[in-house]
C-alpha cells in the first residue's frame, strides 16, 4: 500500500505556518512545510503530496512561480493547489491563478473551519483519483499480460499441430498400402478352365 500523501504548507512566516498547521490537525493528515518557493519545489518532487497550500508573495520564487513549474511537470501537474494571499482582492491575481489551474484562492486571516472543508475536499477527492489510476493501471498490466499468455498458448499449440500433421501422414500411410494389398489377397482367383462347358459332337453319339 503507497504512502499516504501529505499536504505541504510553504510561507515564508513561521507563525503562519504555525497557524495554519494548528488549523488542519484535527483533520489527521500527514502535514510538512516549507518556507520558500526552491524548498516548496524539492519536497513536491520528493513527494507523494496530495495538496499544496501556497503563499503567492514570497522572497525569491513566488507561489505562482511555483504552480507554474508544477503544471509543466506530469508528476506533479495534478496535485491541488490552495493559494493564501493577504493583500486583499485582486482581480489580476485572481485570474492568473485560475488559468494556472489553481484549486482556490484563499484570503488572509484564514477561516480554520472554512479551511479545514476545503483541504478535505480537495484532498479526498485527489486522493480518490491516484487510487483509481493506479488500478487502472493495474488492471491494464493485468490485461497485457493475460493477452500475451494467451498469444503463447496459441502458438505453442499451432506449432504443436504443424509437428503432428506429418506423424499422423506417416502413420495412416503404411495402414492403407496394407488394406491395400489385403484387398487384393482376398479377391478370388477365377481359373480360366472352370468356365469351360464340354463340347457336343453334332449328330455323333458314343456308343459301345
Amino acid at each position: 500500500m503507497p504512502p499516504q500523501a501529505k499536504i505541504l504548507i510553504v510561507d515564508d512566516h513561521e507563525d503562519t505556518v504555525y497557524a495554519l498547521e494548528s488549523a488542519l490537525a484535527p483533520l489527521g493528515y500527514r502535514l510538512t512545510h516549507a518556507t520558500n518557493g526552491d524548498a516548496a519545489l524539492k519536497e513536491v518532487l520528493r513527494g507523494p503530496v496530495g495538496l499544496l497550500l501556497l503563499d503567492v508573495r514570497m522572497p525569491g520564487v513566488s507561489g505562482l512561480d511555483v504552480v507554474r513549474y508544477m503544471r509543466g511537470v506530469e508528476q506533479t501537474q495534478h496535485i491541488p493547489v490552495i493559494l493564501l494571499t493577504g493583500f486583499g482582492p485582486d482581480a489580476e491575481l485572481t485570474s492568473t491563478a485560475f488559468r494556472l489551474g489553481v484549486a482556490d484562492l484563499v484570503m488572509k486571516p484564514i477561516d480554520p473551519l472554512a479551511l479545514r472543508i476545503k483541504v478535505r475536499y480537495l484532498y479526498d477527492a485527489h486522493e480518490r483519483a491516484h487510487a483509481l489510476e493506479r488500478e487502472i493501471h493495474t488492471l491494464r498490466a493485468r490485461l497485457k499480460n493475460h493477452e500475451e499468455h494467451n498469444e503463447t498458448d496459441a502458438a505453442t499449440a499451432s506449432e504443436a499441430h504443424e509437428d503432428h500433421a506429418p506423424q499422423q501422414q506417416q502413420h495412416h500411410a503404411p495402414h492403407q498400402q496394407q488394406h491395400h494389398a489385403d484387398h487384393q489377397q482376398q479377391e478370388p482367383i477365377t481359373h480360366p478352365e472352370e468356365h469351360c462347358v464340354p463340347a457336343q459332337r453334332d449328330g455323333v453319339n458314343d456308343r459301345a
